[in-house]
């Protein structure tokens, strides 16, 4: 049956009159109240259509009386009879007072009719069904009035599916006061409630339904509906209605509401069902169910939401194409449970292969023999040769030259082209024929295509083979040749050559790629992951555009934590902890068995923002206003959703409120392992709503900010495990937009202005966290075009929630939880903390669009006050890897960095003070117990997007940030007081492109440097080539000339950096801070020097726009110019850092000004002026808890030209002398650097670090002595021929065992190792090989030993070649293992790796918690201690 059409919102049919309905109820009423003390409970519904119902159509229709026929019974309890019925009719507000009364101690409590009423409805509807309930109350207002009593409220709880009796009882005094129950009703109900309440239970028994696991469809209850598809009706399920959808359906629009329910059947083997409709609105009382936490849904149900941008009008408040929730609305949509995303645990190369795939085709100017030399180990194309043995006659012996350099055991693919036969002598084919197996070579003949792939020295069955006649007509098709291999890593792999004619035209080439697709190793298990769901694996380098997408295919060969793809990736995912910091890219799981969609169309139309995008962005939302009852979504996919519309995103909480405890809800509302992606307006909105779990979910390919905090006012919100990536700029406010798009966006600024992109927009972040006090904990922001995560502030609440909060109050409150999150792959930071909105509208004093990016400090303070102490902000366990500016950007105080890695951005990590004395003065940051890399072995691989490749410090090309010569920083020092202390810094070496150094300043700085920052207990491993730099002049640096650069200083406490204890480190021309026992750095453009530094802040007036000069008496002839920090304002302001006790020369390039006010500042009980000052600084305080103590300088002018100074006023007087800094060297520093061998997403797993580098023979001639295998910073070196075998407990850590083996002089090489092997090494082992010159293993051409430890096949040595691996003993085989064989003319075979210890899957022993150690004897091998200490420079 066709249902009723109506409008969008419209009310439905007429109803029966109040009185008419009235009066059945006291008889219900009492009908059930009886059925408590044992009797039969009954389930009554409506629906609001009108004809009558066809069961097999639509349930528009049924008569009221077949309603009243369910004899469920409940014994002894008073409950719901269905799981469903629990939350609906109680809303938002209501629930949120009744929490608030509830947890009150037992008082006298006038409890309001609203209170009332709505506590009655969910009373009854818990206890009656939804139907009888919402009929009773929906005619009863507490506009009438009633006499209210007064009720004593206690500690009770109101439990789903249970109702206390003397809770019902204040019930029942309601429904008397509204004229319901007559006296005679109501005492014999209160009789009854009465034995009840005496006859108390043991323990509460739960509802049938419950007790069963009877899952939401499953629901007897329901009624099965099949309503077809008419897009021109709307439906409404009302009154009641409970409806199991059996089958696809499409409708204009669907309206759930006055205590109707939908829920989705669940027949895994059926077809799926898939919902149309324009809109979905859920409200008052209605209920839509796709599966529930205890039972998620496991068929496939697809709710597609359709409709162009110009098709109807608008619904009030939810707009178009929408899945809404409103008051009282339930939204519990829960799909199969599946693992939400992991990460790689072995790195991807392109193509699948560790060298990348190989393809290579070649027509005209190919002619005679093509061949490929492969390693048969990892795939790699060794050597490309051609050989023209058509015309000439030298080639062949040049070919068999060439073929007798090549080792035994590499692949030969070998190809013709154009032709090959004419010069090719017998001898050669003969060669060709024994060392390659060819059956074929001997009889070829002149253009005659052949192609082979074959193993040189191999037999002639494993050789492939093929050839096709000439026969003159231009087209003879391809002779293909092709055959698989192994390599050592388990990776199968094909060898493609191929040669013919096509239309007189040769053809050769060769084709090297993964075979039988790729198998990706993950850290976790994901067996909930099948074949046919796509997958996105995450960049890895510094663009976001080499995120990649996969289909799985059927791998019956997986285990448990790995996957088959389909396809080839184009780029480097690496897999794997490098130089201590963890940069396994993310893999998330895109498909859901629920899910969400916008139908599109074919490219964009209208007024949908076509200038910016070629493609539709008119998808659906979902919209959840505040008083709904219920809302839950978890294993939800949503695609195509989101508008570029203000308001309409994929999931959009809107001014809902408290959604939590706190708000009422019993159960609090969560988004749990949702994927959504290439949607068009950000991810996840929480517009005015606080107290949200956002659990394990995907947000990819979406544009404007994905994870959306709106107004400034949200709090209490939790992001946990959640992957944001593939994050682009959006046109709805200000900071998601582009460079163009902020340039041609308009419409919203005053007059003619023209933003500024770089500092009004270009601001998209994963993560825009608009208040502090939220929580984000295990989350990664895996690419934006701008910043990963952004704590962002409001200096008043925005939007529809100005005047909430007054103003200041985000930017004083501390920090929520920030715990082991991730940020990678962002152009402009990986996280930045600080900068705020402009909360005004544009006028014509600031012409700048509301909302665009504006200044804001953070400055977190207890209860969020000034007055009170300060909270300091911790960001505890951050990972930061190649983000093309910054890792980290942090400004405003206290903010502390702990336990964090920064590995190959622009700039590490930069700290920044709250900017300048005084504003919030005492304030300070820090970094500790962190690591700092500067180029890693994360090479990178070009394209997406990525614009910069060059050579590194090591001569490898790799992908570098922002440009070939932009200067690398691993910690910048910006304002102060800044500190540093446990950190390491490794690999920051200057090439001839670009400086790179450990430490460095904000470039182009006109602010203050505080001589309070400091650095204490840090280590500078060998690798790095700079420690500190302060700039030249020229690219990037401008002229060096600013204040701050001038003024850039840092203290070196313990000597760490320097090498020297109590050393400042500044400028070299800085003559402020020189004396003679200063040492100078040239590489640094800096000098150390001792001292006693402190501060002055001057401040100008009458006139503000001077050159200030500054001089020491001492060096008077060195003036310092500052040109002051305020150009313009009413007073300027200048910041020396001065040495103490000394006398300083102050001169202007024009007419003094009339006042000059000094601050000393930053003094420990200072002289000055010959002034001592009355109380001490304390802390990170400019000045002493009594405030900044000043002096004011007032002068006359008089009006005749300026006076001339003599260059030195003081009378000449020897200098305090100060201590050299040669004095005072620094100690050993055990302590020094982070005590974490490598930050990582897995705090809780140890590791460690092993390097081995093992020598050929040519190595050696070439004057290298010794190979090497170093455990974390422990030595064992090797200096005589042959195989060094190392052994280290997986668990423990501690080295158990070594052994040598002598390929040159010693006999039964082979099976020595093999027992050694067999034998001596004990399970759960990690096996470390090195080699030294090595010969052949005597007694064996293969040695399948090493297949016990991990190789995929057996290995063949190279004689004079290099040999290392990393293997493991064990039932496992970790995805770690590696292998590595060089022949003699290739790079000595060296890998390094940070190897996890004590795995689930290597099954150590309880006891195997021993702290790591190294246990071995002095046999067989020398042991030398761990590298001195580099010197400072």
């Amino acid at each position: 049956m066709r249902p009723r059409q109506a409008p969008p919102g419209a009310p439905g049919p007429p109803r029966s009159p109040p009185g008419a309905r009235l009066r059945l109820i006291p008889l219900l009423l009492l009908l059930l109240l009886l059925l408590l003390a044992g009797g039969h409970a009954f389930t009554v519904f409506t629906i609001i259509p009108e004809n009558s119902l066809n069961p097999n159509t639509s349930l528009w229709d049924m008569d009221h009386e077949r309603l009243f026929h369910s004899k469920k019974t409940l014994p002894e309890t008073v409950g719901s009879s269905s799981p469903l019925r629990s939350r609906s009719l109680l809303g938002h507000e209501g629930r949120k007072s009744l929490t608030q009364n509830l947890g009150q101690k037992p008082q006298e409590k006038q409890l309001s009719c609203d209170m009332l009423l709505k506590l009655s409805r969910y009373i009854l509807k818990d206890t009656f069904g939804s139907s009888l309930a919402w009929n009773l109350f929906r005619f009863y207002n507490c506009d009438q009035e009633v006499n209210l009593p007064k009720i004593r409220i206690g500690t009770l709880k109101v439990v789903q599916h249970k109702v206390k009796p003397f809770l019902l009882h204040r019930v029942l005094q309601l429904l008397r006061n509204m004229g319901v129950l007559s006296e005679a009703q109501q005492s014999k109900a209160f009789n009854l409630l009465k034995k009840q309440m005496l006859n108390p239970r043991k323990a509460p028994l739960k509802p049938e339904k419950e007790q069963s696991g009877t899952c939401p469809e499953a629901d007897q209850h329901l009624v099965p509906w099949r309503p077809g598809s008419d897009t021109s009706r709307t439906a409404v399920v009302g009154r009641g209605a409970a409806l199991r959808l059996e089958s696809s359906a499409a409708f204009h629009s669907l309206v759930i509401r006055d205590g109707g329910m939908l829920v989705f059947a669940d027949c895994p083997r059926g077809p799926p069902i898939t919902l149309r409709a324009r809109y979905i609105l859920i409200h008052d009382g209605g209920e839509l169910h796709v599966g529930s936490e205890r039972c998620p849904y496991g068929s496939r149900a697809t709710i597609s939401l359709y409709g162009r941008a110009s098709d109807g009008a608008a619904v009030e408040g939810f707009g178009q194409k929408f899945l809404g929730v409103g008051r009282g609305g339930v939204l519990e949509l829960h799909g199969r449970r599946t693992r939400s995303w992991t990460l790689l645990d072995k790195t991807l190369h392109p193509g699948g292969l560790r060298y990348g795939p190989y393809f290579s085709e070649r027509r005209w100017g190919s002619r005679g023999l093509n061949l490929r030399i492969l390693d048969a180990g990892t795939a790699r194309v060794l050597a490309a040769a051609r050989f023209d043995t058509h015309l000439r006659h030298g080639e062949c012996g040049r070919l068999r030259s060439f073929l007798a350099t090549q080792p035994p055991g590499t692949v030969v693919a070998a190809a013709v082209g154009d032709s090959a036969a004419r010069s090719l002598t017998l001898e050669t084919r003969l060669l060709l024929r024994d060392r390659l197996g060819s059956a074929h070579i001997s009889r070829l003949r002149h253009r005659q295509p052949w192609a082979l792939v074959g193993i040189l020295g191999g037999d002639q069955p494993f050789a492939a083979e093929d050839k096709r006649e000439y026969h003159g007509s231009g087209t003879t098709g391809l002779a293909v040749a092709r055959r698989e291999f192994l390599t050592y890593d388990g990776t199968g792999f094909t060898v493609t050559a191929f040669s013919g004619w096509i239309k007189g035209v040769p053809h050769n080439g060769f084709k090297v790629e993964a075979s039988n697709g790729i198998i990706l190793h993950l850290v976790d298990e994901v067996t909930s992951w099948l074949p046919g769901d796509r997958i996105v694996v995450a960049s890895t380098d510094y663009s976001m555009h080499q995120a990649e997408e996969f289909n799985l295919l059927p791998c019956p060969e997986c285990k448990s934590n790995q996957v088959k793809i389909d396809g080839s990736p184009l780029y480097l995912h690496i897999g794997e902890v490098i130089d201590g910091v963890d940069m396994r890219a993310e893999v998330g799981l895109l498909t859901r068995n629920i899910l969400i969609q916008g139908e599109m169309e074919d490219s964009c139309y209208g007024q949908n923002q076509c200038q910016f995008f070629s493609f539709d962005t008119f998808g659906g939302h979902i919209k959840i206003l505040k008083n709904f009852s219920s809302v839950h979504l978890s294993g939800v996919e949503l695609k195509n959703m989101g508008q570029q519309i203000l308001g309409s995103y994929p999931v959009h909480f809107h001014l809902a409120e408290d959604v939590d405890e706190r708000g009422g809800y019993e159960h609090p509302t969560y988004l749990d392992n949702l994927a959504i992606h290439h949607c068009f307006s950000r991810c996840v909105a929480i517009h005015g709503t606080h107290g949200l779990l956002v659990k394990d979910t995907i947000g990819y390919d979406t544009l404007g900010h994905c994870f959306f905090l709106e107004d400034g006012t949200e709090q209490r919100n939790t992001f946990y495990h959640n992957l944001g990536l593939l994050t682009k700029p959006g046109t709805i406010l200000p900071s998601d937009r582009s460079e163009a798009m902020c340039l041609a966006i308009r419409s919203n600024v005053y007059g003619d202005y023209v933003p500024v992109p770089s500092t009004d927009c270009m601001a998209v972040s994963t993560f825009w966290i608009a208040n502090p006090n939220n929580n984000l904990i295990e989350n990664a922001a895996a690419g934006a075009q701008d910043v990963g995560i952004w704590y962002i502030f409001h200096r008043v609440p925005t939007g529809q929630s100005e005047g909430q909060y007054p103003e200041g109050q985000a930017e004083y409150t501390p920090l929520g939880v920030f715990y082991n999150n991730r940020v990678h792959s962002n152009f402009k930071a990986g996280l930045f903390i600080g900068k705020g909105v402009k909360t005004t509208r544009a006028n014509a004093e600031d012409p700048r669009e509301y909302l665009t990016v504006d200044n804001a400090r953070f400055r977190p303070h207890q209860d969020a006050d000034p007055e009170k102490p300060r909270v300091p902000a911790v960001i505890d366990g951050l990972i930061a890897f190649k983000n093309n500016d910054h890792g980290a950007w942090a400004r405003g105080g206290d903010i502390i960095f702990c336990n964090s890695g920064f590995s190959d951005n622009g700039i590490g990590l930069t700290l920044a003070s709250d900017g300048t004395f005084p504003t919030d003065e005492g304030s300070s940051l820090e970094v500790t117990r962190s690591i700092f890399v500067g180029e890693s072995s994360n090479f990178g691989s070009q394209g997406g997007q990525n614009s910069y490749w060059g050579k590194g410090a090591n001569g490898e090309y790799r992908t570098l940030p922002r440009n070939k010569t932009f200067p690398i920083r691993g910690f910048q020092i910006y304002d102060g007081p800044v500190r540093m202390s446990k950190c390491t810094f490794k690999k920051f070496t200057p090439t001839v492109d670009r400086y790179s150094s450990a430490i460095g300043f904000f470039m182009k700085n006109s602010w203050q440097i505080s001589p309070q920052n400091n650095v204490s207990q840090i280590l500078m491993e060998k690798s790095v080539g700079l420690k500190v730099f302060f700039g030249r002049s020229g690219q990037w640096f401008g002229n060096n000339d600013n204040d701050g650069d001038k003024m850039s200083i840092f203290h070196d406490l313990d000597g760490s950096v320097t090498g020297y204890l109590d050393t400042f480190v500044g400028r070299a021309d800085n003559y402020l801070l020189r004396h003679p026992g200063c040492l100078t750095v040239p590489r640094w453009n800096g000098l150390m020097c001792t001292g006693k530094f402190a501060q002055l802040y001057i401040q100008a007036r009458r006139p503000e726009n001077l050159t200030l000069s500054i001089a020491r008496a001492t060096y008077h002839s060195h003036p310092l110019r500052l040109q002051g920090v305020n150009r313009g304002a009413p007073y300027q302001q200048y910041q020396p850092v001065v040495m103490l006790e000394q006398a300083y020369i102050i001169q202007w390039d024009g007419k003094t000004p009339e006042d000059i006010i000094l601050y000393p500042i930053n003094f420990n009980r200072y002289l000055f002026v010959h002034l001592q000052a009355h109380e001490a600084r304390e802390g990170h305080s400019y000045c002493s808890q009594q405030g900044c103590e000043r002096i004011k300088i007032m002068a006359h002018m008089y009006p005749r030209d300026s006076w001339s100074c003599v260059p030195n006023p003081f009378p000449e007087r020897p200098a305090t002398t100060q201590r050299p800094v040669s004095q005072h060297p620094a100690r050993d520093c055990t302590v020094c650097g982070a005590p974490q061998l490598a930050i990582t997403s897995t705090p809780s797993v140890k590791y460690i670090r092993i390097q081995i580098q093992s020598l050929s023979r040519t190595d050696i001639q070439n004057h290298l002595t010794s190979a090497f295998i170093k455990i974390n910073d422990t030595i064992f070196l090797f200096n005589s021929h042959g195989l060094f075998f190392m052994v280290v407990d997986a668990c423990s850590g501690a080295v158990v065992s070594r052994r040598h083996f002598d390929t040159v002089t010693g006999e039964n090489t082979a099976t020595a190792i093999t027992d050694y092997v067999q034998t001596s090494i004990k399970e759960r082992s990690l096996v470390l090989v090195c080699s030294r010159d090595i010969a052949d293993v005597m007694g064996s051409s293969e040695m399948p030993i090493f297949t016990r430890l991990g190789s995929a096949k057996p290995i063949v040595f190279h004689k004079e070649g290099s040999f290392a691996m990393l293997g493991y003993k064990g039932q496992a085989k970790p995805s770690w293992i590696k292998v590595i064989n060089h022949a003699g003319y290739q790079k000595a075979a060296s890998l390094q790796h940070y190897v996890p210890l004590k795995l689930k899957e290597y099954q150590c022993p309880a006891n195997a918690d021993e702290p790591l150690k190294f246990a071995f004897s002095q046999t067989h091998s020398e042991y030398i201690s761990t590298e001195a200490a580099a010197s400072w420079d």
